[in-house]
């Protein structure tokens, strides 16, 4: 197999490091199965990508190296790259959006490689990179559809079956563009075609698990932002055609259950991984969780550890749902004397975690509850059917995206009058005038009536907005929309819009 012949030959060890196999005691014994991490965040760059990056460079001709290296990147690509460039002492370029942290184009620039910043997004950066290439006579180092990065990257499972020669029963491996589980699959599935390889993506951007399903590659019409290091649209065309011969299955894991595993590395580690690094041990304990399996042999590999400080804060609020130790609750409660103190008493001496009380009006009132669960999904089904017994009106939002996001740090206000008004979600980029561009074209057509904006320090926001807008307008309202350019998703018959802001 020529994958084979290319991973043994690889050229990474020049630059990237053999990076360890731990056992996760601690995990395991929570999980009753045995877990092994292996440790790509531990690269120079915290990131597998050196691997391919070097590698592919390594093997251009020298005529071809003097001229200089481009790439398109946000993130652990571009930095892979520029340390490569820096370790063959050839010149580099990194075409970055303009809303890339700056965190990480200090980082590119440390490298000694130049960083261009160009357009909003990775797909505009990617374009204006290839003008380069032909303007310029630089070869572009692709992240994932290239030969040469796949068997890069496919150096991980040879390190893997050489620093595990027992049992083994599958290899979780986070999915982006696909570069890192074609290697992965290529060499393992050759020497171990026992072995599972098991794809995992974030439930808001499986192109794989889209592409396996159609029996082709497919454009996702959008992305979720979070684990931005995955976030491609569209399956690279040569990991498909090595996944589709040798990913046993791709699962789809929450960003409550990213975090989660976040933590999860935390505690195990001390290491702190970006979303996607820990995106294949979400998929883990996912798989064991359906399986209902014990005792076995299990390796996920964290992919990458360049973690914005910043985003902290949001992921240990997520965690806690991810783990399964917090429920959200809205409880209409009488308006009268006494009927709070009756509704704790039902509650009893369970840990309250979040409680935001709102008077609806003369015969009611809506309580927004975040409850500390010890025993699981279990413990809050049998709480919200002794509520539903006492006669309480209860709505079970721990799964509710808007209520996780917004209506928690919004819970507080009733407009006394208001007609016609339209709830959407958007996701903004975080870039200089973004929010003004919003707003400009919207005119003076539309009145904004709610609004309400949470910076995660990625590079993108997420808004929650209340527009007026009357029925005979809502056919130019939608061509607004489509113009706009903006992910977007209506929000108006949510439940929890309903009980604490409408």
């Amino acid at each position: 197999m020529n994958y084979i012949k290319k991973i043994l030959q690889a050229r990474v060890y020049d630059v990237a490091e053999k990076t360890r196999l731990d056992y996760a005691t601690n995990l395991s014994q929570r999980v009753n199965n045995h877990i092994w991490i292996k440790r790509e965040d531990m690269q120079p760059v915290f990131s597998f990508k050196i691997r391919g990056a070097y590698n592919k460079i390594a093997n251009l001709p020298k005529d071809v190296l003097a001229k200089g290296v481009i790439a398109a990147s946000a993130g652990n690509h571009a930095q892979g790259v520029a340390l490569s460039a820096q370790k063959l002492g050839i010149p580099a370029t990194i075409v970055m959006p303009k809303t890339t942290p700056e965190i990480k184009v200090a980082a590119v620039q440390r490298y000694g490689a130049k960083a261009v910043l160009h357009g909003s997004a990775y797909d505009d950066a990617s374009q204006y990179a290839q003008q380069l290439v032909k303007e310029l006579g630089l070869s572009y180092i692709h992240p994932y559809d290239d030969e040469d990065v796949i068997a890069g990257q496919g150096t991980i499972g040879m390190e893997i079956l050489q620093q595990h020669s027992g049992d083994l029963d599958a290899i979780f491996i986070p999915v982006g563009g696909g570069g890192l589980i074609a290697g992965v699959a290529a060499y393992i599935k050759y020497l171990r075609p026992e072995i599972k390889i098991i794809g995992v993506e974030p439930d808001d951007a499986g192109c794989l698990y889209a592409a396996l399903k159609a029996n082709e590659r497919v454009i996702l019409d959008q992305v979720g932002i979070f684990a931005d290091g995955v976030a491609v649209r569209q399956i690279g065309q040569l990991p498909f055609k090595i996944a589709r011969d040798y990913v046993d299955e791709v699962l789809l894991a929450s960003t409550d259950e990213i975090c989660a595993a976040i933590k999860d590395v935390f505690d195990e580690t001390r290491s702190i991984m970006e979303p996607a690094g820990a995106l294949a041990l979400a998929g883990l304990k996912q798989y064991i969780a359906r399986e209902n399996c014990t005792g076995r042999n299990l390796v996920t590999i964290t992919s990458g550890a360049n973690m914005s400080f910043d985003r902290l804060a949001y992921v240990a609020e997520r965690t806690e749902i991810g783990e399964q130790r917090e429920a959200l609750i809205a409880v209409t409660i009488p308006e009268r004397p006494g009927s709070f103190r009756e509704f704790c008493h039902v509650i009893g001496q369970r840990v309250i975690t979040e409680f935001n009380y709102r008077y609806a009006d003369d015969e009611q009132a809506h309580v927004f509850v975040g409850l500390r669960l010890t025993e699981g999904l279990q413990e809050k089904d049998l709480l919200i059917n002794k509520l539903i017994e006492k006669a309480y009106p209860v709505v079970d939002l721990t799964d509710n995206e808007m209520a996780k996001a917004h209506i928690r740090h919004m819970v507080g206000g009733h407009p006394p009058h208001l007609l016609n008004e339209r709830l959407y979600r958007f996701e903004f980029p975080e870039r200089p005038g973004a929010l003004l561009h919003f707003l400009t074209s919207m005119g003076q057509r539309w009145n904004i009536s709610l609004f309400h904006y949470r910076n995660h320090a990625a590079a993108y926001g997420r808004i929650l907005v209340g527009i007026q807008v009357s029925d005979s307008q809502l056919s130019e309202f939608q061509t607004f929309l489509d113009k706009l350019g903006y992910p977007y998703w209506y929000e108006g018959n949510n439940p929890a819009y309903h009980l604490f802001l409408n």
